[in-house]
């Protein structure tokens, strides 16, 4: 059961993020902002455990750092016509998976303090 609700979460968030960076949703936006925030939140505690931690955390990580450091939402923006929904997407897409990435790593590292 817990696991179909992480995958919920996630085929949700993805959804919200895409739709929410396509469309101007008016006075709903922050509050599907706040949703996209806690179903990462969700995705982290409940749908990546075991095994997929560690390619979670690769693949999130490099995300991460490629809108950080390379600036990949900015370059998205500047892509005649579609751009700007472009970067409306990645943004939101990052505000679902930082924090599934969070609980994730903290989940990570109390495993492995445990082993000691």
């Amino acid at each position: 059961m817990d696991k179909r609700v992480g995958n919920y979460a996630f085929t949700i968030g993805v959804i919200i993020a895409i739709v929410m960076g396509l469309v101007s949703l008016g006075e709903a936006t922050p509050w599907l902002a706040s949703l996209l925030v806690l179903l990462g939140l969700v995705v982290g505690f409940i749908n990546v455990t075991g095994k997929e931690t560690k390619e979670f955390l690769v693949v999130a990580t490099v995300l991460v750092l490629v809108a950080a450091l390379g600036g990949a939402g900015d370059r998205l923006g500047g892509v005649e016509v579609i751009g700007p929904y472009l970067q409306r997407v990645f943004s939101q897409v990052l505000a679902f998976v930082v924090p599934a990435t969070v609980v994730v790593s903290l989940k990570d590292i109390w495993n492995l303090s445990q082993k000691f």
